[in-house]
């Protein structure tokens, strides 16, 4: 039997800490602006919620062994493309993330074992995207390294959401995690 380590507790945390008001953290003499809201920030949007759980999906099927790379590559490009977000225009990082939805999901969907370094490379890309939209998206007045550790905090405890879900779930319910992945992709870039 397989032994689940859930990360729900860690996830009730960030949730709870983002409905705590900003000036509740922020006592004067203290620099919390932004912590919250970036906790708060990829549990608000479906696009952003859906593939930090499919990244996580992913470490677990794409990569047989160290799949512990993808999540960190992800979260290392989604801090690099938060802090150069000027470089890439918000249509760009909005189309990648609807690109990310559907190759991930298709990926999960079709239980893709790639090969490490490609699946690398797309992470990467990945996480770029997501970083630079969480970058245009930056709440006014809040100081941007406590925005980004809080939605860097909140998008490692879903990426160990989506593998521990892919250790307890049955290959056929991951599949349609994977297919409901992609179709969210498709359907929102027919919105755009």
């Amino acid at each position: 039997m397989k032994r689940l380590t859930t990360p729900l507790p860690a996830l009730a945390m960030a949730v709870l800490c983002g409905l705590v008001p900003e000036t509740a953290m922020a006592h004067p003499g203290h620099v919390a602006a932004g912590f919250a809201a970036g906790l708060l920030h990829p549990l608000m949007g479906a696009d952003h919620l859906a593939a930090m759980l499919l990244v996580g999906l992913g470490a677990a099927i794409f990569v047989k062994r160290g799949g512990w790379m993808l999540p960190a590559t992800f979260l290392a490009t989604l801090a690099l493309g938060f802090a150069t977000c000027t470089w890439l225009p918000d249509i760009v990082a909005e189309g990648g993330i609807l690109v990310s939805l559907v190759t991930l999901g298709l990926a999960a969907a079709l239980r893709i074992d790639a090969p490490a370094p490609l699946a690398m490379l797309a992470i990467g890309a990945f996480g770029y995207a997501h970083g630079a939209s969480h970058g245009i998206e930056t709440p006014q007045g809040a100081i941007p390294v406590f925005f980004a550790a809080g939605f860097l905090a909140t998008s490692a405890v879903l990426h160990l959401g989506g593998y521990a879900l892919s250790r307890v779930l049955p290959v056929p319910a991951l599949r349609l995690i994977g297919a409901g992945g992609a179709g969210l992709g498709l359907v929102l870039a027919g919105l755009s």
